[in-house]
């Protein structure tokens, strides 16, 4: 379905070699440096460019939280939705504050939105199913998810945008990705369970509760897509479908924290590759998210405590994927800037 771009060992080599040549002392720049060379590698370029980065918030309704996993109704879900829309939200804060052009994609919530310039429709169902009792989607919505998803990214690098983020909103879907996350990776379900949106102790317990019932009720047949249909939500299967469509455009693709991730781990399952053109951008506050991290191998610019969502992360840590790219391009060398080296 999918066909990931693959970089060569001359370009690396010629990528590492710049870096390793620019006025300080060998990996003294730290992750900046592998950020540098990761979209160096993307771009197939020495010179790579930043352009137009831009943020897509999906949004999407859960019917698991009819079963009491959230402290929040689902409401909210369309309520945050127009604050985003009206600017209100973190996200919008961050992006206006980095230039980051946001949008938010409408993947299933459950009520009616109205029309908005910043606003896609590309709804497939009112929320989904409760995956207590019946899979949350079907495999052909699944594979809508993914089309649609696909189709909003290819929207956006037409506009001339090579680096790409992805937020969420959806009431209860922490949930879905604790289950994703558990199945994919075989972190025990209790690990990979966490606070949501502000869960007490009691609360978490439930939660914990109902997952487990949940999973048993939904055989593991180590496929993937069958994963997410069963425990998934609009909004992940959209992000999903957009972050291997990302990757097959050769665009730069910033990581957020739990929801995301868990997104990632089924593109990752589909299609390994696709982690050569992924920054991650921070470790999330949500317990299961640094086991998440772990299982992919891969090390988060920052850590700041945050359990937001949205693609909170991405927008605070672009400044520094910018700063990546920017030393690689204007910094001097030793030769440039007639530096003495030990081997002179």
């Amino acid at each position: 379905m999918f066909s990931i771009f693959r970089t060569d060992k001359r370009l690396t080599a010629e990528l590492q070699a710049k870096i390793d040549t620019k006025t300080k002392p060998l990996g003294a720049l730290g992750q900046l440096e592998d950020v540098a060379l990761k979209v160096g590698l993307i771009q197939q370029s020495l010179e790579p460019v930043l352009n137009k980065p831009h943020m897509l918030v999906f949004a999407g309704d859960h019917g698991i939280v009819e079963e009491g996993v959230s402290p929040f109704p689902q409401e909210v879900t369309p309520q945050m939705v127009l604050n985003f829309l009206n600017g209100g939200a973190a996200i919008n804060v961050f992006c206006r504050q980095n230039n980051i052009n946001l949008e938010v994609v409408n993947a299933g919530v459950a009520s009616d939105l109205p029309e908005h310039p910043k606003l896609f429709d590309a709804c497939i169902a009112k929320g989904t199913q409760s995956y207590l009792t019946k899979a949350a989607m079907t495999d052909e919505q699944v594979k809508s998810a993914f089309i649609r998803g696909g189709e909003q990214v290819k929207r956006v690098a037409k506009g001339g945008c090579n680096v790409i983020g992805f937020g969420e909103m959806g009431i209860g879907n922490t949930s879905s990705a604790a289950l994703l996350m558990h199945r994919i990776t075989g972190v025990p379900l209790v690990e990979c369970v966490g606070r949501g949106t502000g869960l007490d102790e009691k609360g978490v317990l439930k939660k914990l509760s109902i997952l487990q019932q949940a999973a048993a009720n939904h055989p593991d047949d180590h496929n993937p897509l069958h994963t997410l249909a069963r425990f998934g939500g609009f909004e992940i299967a959209m992000i999903c479908g957009a972050m291997l469509k990302a990757a097959e455009l050769k665009m730069l693709v910033l990581i957020d924290g739990f929801i995301a991730t868990s997104a990632l781990l089924v593109a990752h399952a589909l299609y390994p590759e696709v982690l050569d053109y992924c920054v991650f951008t921070h470790q999330s506050d949500e317990s299961g998210h640094r086991h998440m991290l772990n299982y992919l191998n891969v090390q988060p610019l920052l850590q700041l405590d945050l359990r937001l969502g949205e693609g909170s992360g991405v927008a605070v840590a672009y400044p520094l994927v910018a700063s990546s790219v920017a030393f690689l391009n204007e910094m001097a060398s030793f030769a440039d800037a007639g530096v003495s080296t030990d081997e002179d």
